[in-house]
């Protein structure tokens, strides 16, 4: 279900905090955070925010064209590493 229109987009208190610390001080430094349903709004732009994807911390740069989007969306949690060779069920 997707947040209503009324109400502003979910970001997590501290990650702001954190963004608006190093927007202050002109400072770049990577920001690390678990929260993945957190929006990106455009004070985000220029940043770097490591997403955890469930074992580590990925670090993703944030563009204008990520605006409005998820941080979890930019962070895959799977990584399919393909199908074995002598796995027929996979060949059907």
């Amino acid at each position: 279900m997707t947040d209503s229109l009324k109400k502003n987009p979910f970001v997590a208190s501290y990650l702001l905090k954190k963004i608006n610390k190093l927007n202050k001080k002109a400072k770049k430094e990577i920001i690390i955070t678990w929260t993945r349903g957190s929006t990106i709004i455009p004070i985000m732009i220029g940043h770097t925010i490591a997403i955890h994807n469930g074992k580590e911390h990925l670090p993703i740069y944030i563009t204008d064209d990520m605006v409005g989007h998820k941080l979890g969306e930019f962070a895959a949690t799977l990584n399919f590493l393909g199908h074995e060779k002598s796995d027929n069920k996979s060949r059907r």
